[in-house]
Formats: C-alpha cells, structure tokens, sequence
C-alpha cells in the first residue's frame, strides 16, 4: 500500500468507532478491556511503534525517541508494580505529535496527563516508577493479553477500548465498518425522533428461532 493510500486509510479509521471495527470483522484484534483510556472522549489511530519493558523505562524511552508524528507508543511494561510513564514523558509525546499511548501497564502523573488532553490508555496509575537499566527493546512483536502486536500495526482507540491489526486486515474491513457505523448512526437518528428499535430488529422471528432450536442472528432492517 503506497503512503498516500494508506494515509487515507488512517483518516478513514479516524471516523468509525472501535464497536464499528470488531461489528466488521476486527474482533481479533482488541486488546484487553482492563486497558482503558485516562482521559475519556479521546480517541485515536495511528501506526503502531512497540515496546517491550520488561519492568524497566529503558525501552520505553527509547520507543519515545523512536517514534514521530502519527505514531502510537504500545508499551508491554512487563509488570503492574510500578508506571512507566508520566508527565514529562506526555508532554515529549505530544510535542513529537504522536498519536497516542497505549501501555500495558500502569502510568502516573495522571492529572497531568489528563490535562495534556493527549490519548493514554492504561490498566491504571501509581506514583512510583521503574528504574532504567536494562538495554532497550523496541520495534519487536510484543503480546498484549491474546492480541501480539507487530511494529507498524495499525491501532484505534476510544472510550470503548482498543483494536490492532495489519494494515492489509484494516483495509479489508473499514468499508464495511463505515457501513455500519453509518447505519447505526442513521438508527440512532431514529429512535431519538421517536421510533422503536423494535420496529427495526427482528427479535420476534429471532426469538422464535432460538425457542424452537433453530441457528438464527439478529438482524436490523
């Protein structure tokens, strides 16, 4: 996929949910839910620049200085014991125009953080911090819960979680993502003029399927 293409792959992204994405077909790729945004209402896409901590700030730092505009830091930290990043950390972030931060682990300065009003997702905050010693790890694949991250991943992130996948795995599915969220958004429409959801889910037909044995889905008109 050439830059320009895949640059509008990213813009794409930017305006469908993360619930649109797995509806499409990227369940695959969602990180755990325990991994959660600091500040709610932010989202992001960007292209993934991964670390492996292994309980030290090493790798992490060196991720940081690795990465640029439209990057998003996914930090395996290796260990809930203590952060691995904080205020100063953020604010180098977003003055090297990164997209966002994901770490599976823990952050801190988080008041701070939230005011940057720069996307950080994490399984929680603590005021303390790991040392760095250890010679970094960065740019390799890295697991996150069941989803193994790769270098260059595309990643999304709202306040419903976060989805991985290749380039070539969004690409196949952000049509029909769009599709979705389109049709949901146009639903929702609906039903704040007025009108039922059951007037638009076939949940009879589909309960009496499953009543009487039968392999149905719910569909929506």
């Amino acid at each position: 996929m050439s830059g320009s293409d895949e640059a509008s792959l990213l813009e794409r992204l930017g305006r469908v949910d993360t619930t649109s994405l797995v509806d499409a077909g990227g369940a695959s790729g969602v990180l755990p839910g325990s991994i959660r945004p600091l500040r709610p209402g932010l989202r992001f896409v960007g292209r993934a620049v991964t670390v492996e901590a292994r309980a030290d700030l090493m790798s992490v730092i060196e991720g940081l200085r690795s990465s640029g505009p439209g990057d998003v830091l996914v930090v395996a930290a290796g260990s809930l014991e203590h952060a691995v990043a904080g205020e100063l950390f953020g604010t180098e972030a977003v003055r090297r125009g990164l997209a966002g931060l994901v770490v599976d682990g823990l952050c801190r300065d988080s008041r701070a953080l939230r005011e940057l009003g720069f996307p950080v997702f994490a399984r929680g905050v603590a005021p303390t911090a790991f040392g760095a010693r250890k010679p970094p790890v960065v740019q390799v694949p890295v697991r996150i819960g069941p989803v193994e991250v790769q270098p260059g991943d595309l990643v999304v992130g709202d306040d419903d979680g976060v989805v991985v996948g290749s380039v070539e795995a969004m690409a196949a599915v952000v049509e029909r993502a769009e599709a979705i969220q389109h049709r949901e958004d146009a639903l929702a429409e609906q039903l704040r003029a007025g009108s039922s959801l059951f007037d638009h889910l076939d949940y009879d037909r589909h309960r009496d399927a499953v009543l009487a044995g039968e392999d149905s889905g719910l569909t929506f008109s």
